[in-house]
């Protein structure tokens, strides 16, 4: 399937039929849509929207164009669509992600660990690991997001999740019941704030589904990490600002504002 992922992502800023992508790769729609799940995670019309969304943050950080140009620009055509999805996957609004930069500059992430909510919930501890190769390419020295998500992307907030100062062991408290995927993403530990939001290259990992259910248990999942290939669904969730305090923006970006 990485011809499809190929083809989608140089694609994301026009409407992709699903009959094209299958065309291209001379499959049926539906064993399209099934073998791109079983290979990549994710279904081709989610991993083109994350494409179109990684697209969006570029354009939101490096110019001054209006949401509504950017929105027509990756090939959405409603804007409130367009925003809506945006804030659920992102995290933040597309008004608010623009202003992360300069929030970030004088809040910069800080290692943390913030724990779901339940009285009776369980705890997945493990070790993060990174390659050797990826090391090296984030400069020797990586700090480290990990969280439990929904889906086998990173979308929204984990439920939850800790910012690591560097690879190591990780202890994530307060994981409700359910399937989880452990994620977890590495950035360069001085890279400044518009480099962590959009870094030049993935490293990533992901471990599950996970099974957490009654009664509370303990449980260890390790995770490693290496250089994403480029078919790879893009990291589109806004990392730092879930390792920031939580007045620092909000997702609406109505209430976002500095925390001294």
């Amino acid at each position: 399937m990485i011809e499809a992922a190929r083809f989608l992502a140089a694609n994301s800023d026009r409407r992709v039929p699903l009959g094209d992508v299958a065309e291209h790769v001379a499959y049926s729609p539906w064993h399209l849509v099934h073998a791109f799940r079983d290979d990549l995670g994710v279904s081709p019309g989610r991993y083109l929207t994350s494409w179109r969304f990684q697209r969006a943050k570029q354009l939101l950080v490096a110019t001054d164009a209006k949401v509504v140009d950017v929105c027509n620009a990756v090939g959405c055509e409603s804007l409130g669509s367009f925003t809506s999805r945006f804030t659920a996957d992102v995290g933040v609004s597309p008004t608010a992600f623009r202003r992360l930069p300069d929030l970030l500059a004088t809040n910069p992430p800080r290692p943390l660990s913030r724990p779901g909510v339940g009285a009776r919930a369980s705890m997945v501890t493990g070790r993060v690991s990174v390659d050797a190769d990826a090391l090296a390419a984030l400069g020797g020295r990586a700090s480290v997001y990990v969280g439990l998500f929904a889906r086998h992307v990173a979308s929204g907030a984990p439920v939850s999740g800790a910012l690591l100062p560097e690879p190591g062991p990780f202890s994530l408290g307060g994981v409700p019941v359910g399937w989880w995927w452990l994620l977890a993403a590495a950035l360069p530990a001085t890279a400044d704030p518009a480099a962590q939001l959009l870094p030049a290259f993935a490293v990533v990992g992901a471990t599950g589904p996970l099974r957490v259910g009654e009664p509370p248990t303990r449980q260890r999942a390790d995770i490693h990490l290496g250089v994403a290939g480029p078919w790879t669904p893009p990291v589109v969730v806004a990392l730092p600002p879930l390792a920031t305090a939580p007045s620092l923006v909000s997702p609406d970006g109505v209430t976002a504002r500095r925390v001294r």
